[in-house]
């Protein structure tokens, strides 16, 4: 009897911190608030800030989530858990794409940098993939991807590779130097600038008892 008693006073008490957790999403409206949220409640309820980006992000969650407006709630419930999204903004963002061969100051010398870069830009107007001779040049990681950067907005690279992108026009290939950190490239601008919507969501998981 007395345990019967115990689950109708814990009953009330689970269904107001529930409501408590709603009323409190529902006052969260800007970056900011849910920055302060997140950073509140990461640990006991694994609560974060992120972003989806239209071009980037394919699956049925983002699908669901592009389709709400700022302030839009879903909610997904298993046996174990209530995770709650919200969507904390959502704007067109202006990205720059582009595909680049990377030379190691570090590692070679100018006069070697610039020599290796006139012959590869030469093989590249006479008819070689830029895919392929990055493949074989650059000297980072990217080289695997035949040096596509992928779709990337303002603050996300080097001010001055942002700057160079954005003085050039689609089909251009270029080299920059930004010397203070000896990084040196062969830049092909694969894409005109596009705007691409972006949504920043608020997840918070709530776990069921």
């Amino acid at each position: 009897m007395k345990t019967f008693l115990r689950l109708l006073l814990f009953v009330p008490i689970l269904c107001f911190s529930q409501e408590s957790l709603e009323q409190e999403l529902d006052s969260i409206s800007t970056p900011e608030d849910a920055k302060s949220f997140a950073k509140s409640n990461k640990k006991t309820n694994k609560s974060k800030l992120f972003t989806f980006n239209k071009e980037k992000h394919k699956t049925r969650l983002a699908d669901d989530l592009f389709k709400l407006s700022k302030g839009g709630k879903k909610v997904i419930e298993t046996d174990f858990k209530k995770t709650y999204y919200k969507i904390i903004d959502k704007a067109n963002v202006l990205h720059h794409r582009v595909s680049y061969i990377y030379f190691d100051g570090n590692k070679m010398t100018l006069e070697e940098i610039n020599n290796q870069r006139s012959k590869i830009i030469a093989q590249y107007k006479d008819g070689y993939k830029f895919e392929a001779l990055a493949k074989i040049h650059s000297m980072d990681i990217n080289a695997k991807k035949g040096g596509d950067l992928g779709w990337f907005q303002k603050g996300l690279m080097h001010t001055d590779f942002e700057n160079a992108v954005k003085t050039h026009e689609f089909g251009d290939i270029f080299t920059l130097d930004i010397k203070d950190k000896k990084w040196y490239y062969i830049i092909l601008k694969t894409f005109k600038p596009k705007l691409i919507e972006e949504i920043r969501i608020l997840k918070f998981t709530e776990a069921i008892d």
